[in-house]
């Protein structure tokens, strides 16, 4: 007769957090615990009995306290991004607007494809006494609530309704979350009720257990298909995107390049696979990309995408390729190496890039294209030399800008330095104008392109980087508009003494979107704030103050040259620093490396400017590729 098993009698509450503590993985031969903590704000919905199981277990998994609910999970989301998907953390928040204010956040993990655990409260499963504080009633619906707003922007979704359940779901929200095929986010709705119900849990299911990522190696089919398209190109060029890093394929990446000499260009998410300078390192691709890599993708008889979704900023919305470019995916997620009706390998691409290199075997493409590529990236590195310039070529003083700031900082920061930006111009201007100095230094938040990340995903990003002896510090390039959409987590740095280099850029508005406003045939409305519906004139924001209310080192610099001196200051504080300063909103954008991008135009219009933009527009569609 069978023996009976072992149990423990816990709050679900209580069993939830015990298994959490219980997860590990191995990085680099070292243990660590899968979940490095994790981010809260206590209400009715979650202080009670999730808060009281987190106290229980606060050395194992360290609670932090944002401010608020959005930007503690997007500092979550960067925390994984620079732990390369290796390790998660949670984000809790209480029933009601607490949950929905993680959202946007939810939905920015969905797009790029980077794990965080969202446990959210919910109403009382008996229903015994709604309406509740803060519940949404649906007349119709009673099950119906918020927590359901979340199954469109997560991989995985559950509302725990018995104790029992987490037995199953929480495993398989970590499988979800440690899949790099399925990778994103996990939600759990946790009712108020069934946070505290007890129940007689297995012993086994706390035991701890070491997790390790999958590596999928691609079908030999596909890799033969893959390779015959290869051999017969003569000018073919490889994107390289953020999939390469969370593969840990970079070592790959290089081999690939030398044994094949086939030039490499990056998107957005992929930014720092390559170290600048590197031969056949051409320069970002796309919208916010480079002459180089643009001139590549346009002569390139076959394109190799490595680790990338293909987003349209990338594609240029599918007018970067010649129309008779064949197109090669790798890629371990399926629906990414399918698109396009590619010839797709779906697969890993550590072990997918050295298989199909293998399988090419001596086959080189010829020195021609690769001599161009070399001579296209040498002219782009001219003209960024000269775009970062404080001086114009008759040694005039320049207007401040986006791209003199990146310049000033790339000139000055140290190789293992972290450089964090998202939404407005900041994206375009660092993806064309930084110089990687290290591998894995740079995270540009283009995917959801979400104002606010940039401070919140700095914390998460020096979080992280504060466990790493060889990383240095975590700067922060924002516009005053996503400042002022969401500048907490400067208070929350200081208290929790992960110190921020922050600047803030300060160009009256939101620029970049009066900027295509303005390149649309559109008069200038609602964006910068002299254009908006204000009833006092104009002023400039003291960011330097406001910042210093929040703890921080604070200063507001004039030019260049008092930047750079800003900022060596800032290297040595103890603490974060905010460095403010005023560009330019019209002319100092970087005007080269663009490709065409599809915006919704109107086709009737009572302006004359606009209906020529929008015949512009539609000439610009010749080039579009619509499948295969």
């Amino acid at each position: 007769m069978a023996s009976k098993e072992q149990t423990i009698r816990l709050t679900m509450a209580q069993a939830l957090v015990r298994y959490l503590a219980a997860q590990y993985i191995e990085i680099d031969g070292k243990r660590v615990r899968l979940c490095a903590g994790g981010f809260g704000i206590f209400g009715h919905g979650n202080v009670t009995c999730l808060g009281e199981a987190l106290y229980e277990h606060r050395e194992e998994l360290p609670l932090r306290r944002g401010q608020n609910e959005q930007s503690m999970a997007l500092a979550g989301i960067a925390y994984a991004k620079e732990k390369l998907r290796q390790r998660f953390m949670f984000a809790t928040a209480s029933a009601g607007p607490g949950t929905t204010n993680l959202l946007t956040a939810a939905a920015l993990a969905h797009t790029n494809r980077l794990p965080i655990l969202l446990l959210c409260g919910d109403t009382f499963l008996t229903r015994l006494p709604d309406p509740v504080l803060q519940q949404v009633e649906h007349f119709n619906n009673p099950a119906l609530g918020v927590n359901d707003a979340f199954k469109s922007v997560t991989r995985y979704w559950d509302r725990i309704t018995h104790p029992a359940q987490i037995v199953q779901s929480l495993p398989q929200a970590i499988a979800t979350m440690l899949d790099p095929a399925d990778c994103g986010p996990a939600f759990l709705g946790l009712p108020q009720d069934v946070q505290g119900w007890a129940w007689d849990y297995p012993v086994s299911f706390f035991e701890e257990r070491t997790h390790h990522i999958r590596r999928q190696m691609p079908d030999e089919r596909e890799i033969a298909v893959a390779v015959s398209a290869l051999k017969a190109a003569e000018r073919p060029i490889l994107i390289a995107g953020g999939g390469v890093q969370y593969s840990h394929a970079v070592p790959e990446l290089r081999a690939f390049v030398e044994a094949h000499n086939i030039p490499v260009v990056e998107t957005i998410a992929g930014r720092a696979n390559l170290v600048h300078g590197e031969r056949l390192n051409c320069g970002p691709i796309g919208v916010t990309g480079s002459d180089s890599a643009n001139t590549l993708a346009e002569e390139a008889d076959l394109i190799f995408a490595v680790g990338t979704r293909l987003q349209d900023f990338t594609t240029g919305s599918w007018t970067a390729f010649d129309q008779d470019a064949k197109l090669v995916t790798l890629n371990v997620a399926r629906h990414d190496a399918d698109k396009h009706s590619a010839l797709s390998v779906v697969g890993d691409a550590k072990l997918g890039l050295g298989a199909i290199s293998n399988a090419l075997g001596g086959h080189s493409f010829a020195p021609t294209w690769s001599d161009r590529a070399e001579k296209l990236t040498k002219q782009w590195d001219a003209y960024v030399d000269g775009n970062i310039s404080p001086t114009s070529d008759d040694g005039q003083n320049r207007p401040m800008s986006y791209a003199q700031v990146v310049g000033a900082v790339n000139q000055l920061c140290d190789k293992r330095d972290r450089v964090v930006a998202a939404a407005g111009g900041l994206p375009a201007e660092v993806t064309a104008n930084w110089r990687t100095l290290d591998v894995g230094t740079v995270d540009v938040e283009f995917g959801y392109s979400c104002m606010g990340y940039e401070i919140a995903g700095a914390w998460g990003a020096r979080i992280a980087q504060q466990e790493d002896e060889a990383a240095q510090d975590t700067i922060c390039f924002t516009g005053d508009g996503s400042y002022l959409m969401m500048n907490s987590d400067i208070y929350s740095s200081v208290l929790a003494g992960n110190k921020l280099i922050i600047c803030v850029c300060d160009n009256g508005g939101f620029a970049v979107i009066n900027k295509l406003q303005n390149n649309t045939g559109n008069a200038s409305f609602n964006n910068l704030i002299a254009d908006s519906n204000i009833s006092v004139e104009p002023f400039a924001v003291d960011f330097a103050a406001h910042a210093a209310s929040m703890g921080a080192l604070a200063e507001t610099v004039h030019s260049i040259d008092e930047f750079k001196e800003a900022f060596k200051r800032a290297k040595s504080a103890d603490r974060t620093t905010v460095i403010s300063m005023q560009v330019d909103a019209f002319d100092g954008w970087t005007t080269e490396g663009h490709a065409w991008w599809e915006v919704g135009t109107p086709e009737v219009s009572s302006s004359k400017s606009v209906r020529e933009s929008h015949q512009e527009t539609e000439a610009g569609r010749e080039r579009q590729r619509r499948g295969m």
